[in-house]
C-alpha cells in the first residue's frame, strides 16, 4: 500500500509537469499566432490601439486553450512516459509487479478531475472573457449595426440603416426569425428622435423589405392609419438574424441549458448550442482517452530511431481526431446525425480505440 500510494503521488507529479510544459508551449504559440492575426487586422484603423489587441488577445486565450486541451493531453501524456521510458524508470516499475493499468491510473485520473474543473469553473470564466471579447470585435472590426436579444416571452431587433433606427418587438419567431408575431416597430430618426410606431399582426422578412399585415401606424403629430398590409424597407438579412444570437462559446456550461430552451420556445433552432453542450459534457472523457492514447505511443521502452516515429504517429493521430471530430459535428449540425451521438462519438470512440491497443501491446 505504501508502494502504490508513492508511486501515485510520483507518476501523477511527473504527468503535471510535464502537462505544464506543454501547456506553456501551446499557450505562448496560440498567443503569438492571434496577436499577429489581430495587429494584421487592425493595420489601417486609427481607432485600435495596440492595447486593445492585447486586450482582445487575452481575453480570447481562455477560450482558445480550451480547444487545445485534448493535444495537450495528448502530447503531455507522451512526453512524460517517453520520459521515463529512456531513463528506464517504467521497467523498474514493471520489474516490481506493478501492471500497466495501475500505473496509469492516476494519470487517468487527473486527466478525468482536470476535465471536471474545466468544464465547471474554467468554462464559465472563459465564456464570460470571450462575451467581452466579442463585443469589442464587433465594436472595433466589425461594425455591426443589427442586435438581436431574445427571452423567454419577448424577442427585441435592433435595425440601423440610412433613415435612422428602428427596435422591433415581437412575441415569438417562426421559421427561424423570418415570420414575427405580434409585432411592435419604434422608429427613430438618425438623431435617436422618435418619430413613429407601427404595430402589425404578423411580419415576414423578404428581400429587402418586411411584409406587414393587419398594420395601425401612429406618430407624435399625426392620427393613427389602419392598413391591411404595408412593406418596410429594411437593411436585414436572415442570416444576420441568426448570427446575431449569442455565440455557444460566450456562454457558460451552467447557462447553456436555459439558453437553449429560451431559443426554442423562441421558434429558433439550437443545435449548435446543444451540441456545443453535449460537447463540453464529454470534455473530461476526450482528456482521459488521450492519455490512454499517449500510453499506447510511448509506454514501452524504444530502441534508438523509433522514437521519432512514434512522435510523428501521435501527432498524426491528434490531427486525425481534430479533422473526425469536425466531420462528425458537421453531421450533427446539418441534422443527419443526433446531437448526443455527434458530440459524444468522438470522445468514446478515442476511448475504445486507445483501451483497444493498451489491451493488444500489455494483455495480448
Amino acid at each position: 500500500m505504501k508502494l502504490w500510494g508513492t508511486l501515485s503521488f510520483y507518476m501523477g507529479k511527473q504527468f503535471l509537469k510535464n502537462v505544464g510544459i506543454i501547456l506553456g508551449v501551446l499557450v505562448s504559440i496560440i498567443f503569438l499566432a492571434d496577436l499577429i492575426e489581430l495587429l494584421r487586422r487592425a493595420s489601417g484603423k486609427d481607432n485600435i490601439t495596440v492595447f486593445i489587441v492585447l486586450q482582445m488577445v487575452l481575453l480570447r486565450l481562455p477560450d482558445l486553450t480550451q480547444k487545445l486541451l485534448p493535444f495537450i493531453a495528448l502530447f503531455g501524456g507522451m512526453l512524460t512516459f517517453f520520459r521515463l521510458s529512456r531513463t528506464n524508470e517504467l521497467t523498474v516499475i514493471r520489474a516490481t509487479g506493478v501492471s500497466v493499468w495501475q500505473f496509469l491510473l492516476p494519470c487517468l485520473m487527473i486527466s478525468l478531475f482536470f476535465g471536471i474543473f474545466v468544464l465547471t469553473v474554467v468554462n464559465p470564466v472563459a465564456a464570460t472573457m470571450e462575451s467581452y471579447s466579442a463585443q469589442m470585435d464587433a465594436k472595433y472590426f466589425k461594425k455591426r449595426t443589427n442586435l438581436l436579444m431574445i427571452s423567454s416571452k419577448d424577442l427585441w431587433l435592433r435595425q440601423v440603416d440610412d433613415s435612422g433606427l428602428s427596435v422591433i418587438h415581437a412575441r415569438s419567431a417562426i421559421n427561424q426569425g423570418v415570420d414575427l408575431t405580434d409585432v411592435i416597430i419604434f422608429q427613430y430618426d438618425k438623431n435617436e428622435q422618435f418619430t413613429g410606431r407601427i404595430e402589425a399582426e404578423r411580419a415576414r422578412l423578404r428581400q429587402g423589405y418586411w411584409d406587414l399585415d393587419n398594420v395601425l401606424m401612429t406618430s407624435p403629430d399625426l392620427p393613427g392609419v389602419v392598413k391591411d398590409y404595408m412593406r418596410l424597407e429594411t437593411t436585414l438579412t436572415v442570416n444576420q438574424i441568426q448570427e446575431s444570437f449569442a455565440s455557444p462559446k460566450t456562454l457558460s456550461f451552467w447557462d447553456l441549458p436555459e439558453f437553449i430552451d429560451t431559443l426554442e420556445e423562441a421558434g429558433f433552432s439550437a443545435l449548435s448550442h446543444r451540441l456545443y453542450w453535449h460537447s463540453l459534457i464529454a470534455g473530461p472523457v476526450l482528456l482521459l482517452a488521450m492519455v490512454l492514447v499517449a500510453a499506447t505511443f510511448s509506454l514501452r521502452a524504444t530502441r534508438r530511431g523509433h522514437t521519432g516515429l512514434l512522435v510523428m504517429s501521435g501527432i498524426a493521430t491528434g490531427f486525425v481526431f481534430y479533422f473526425f471530430t469536425d466531420i462528425i459535428q458537421a453531421l450533427g449540425m446539418s441534422g443527419n446525425l443526433p446531437i448526443p451521438l455527434a458530440a459524444w462519438s468522438p470522445a468514446i470512440t478515442i476511448t475504445l480505440l486507445g483501451l483497444a491497443m493498451m489491451f493488444h501491446l500489455e494483455d495480448g
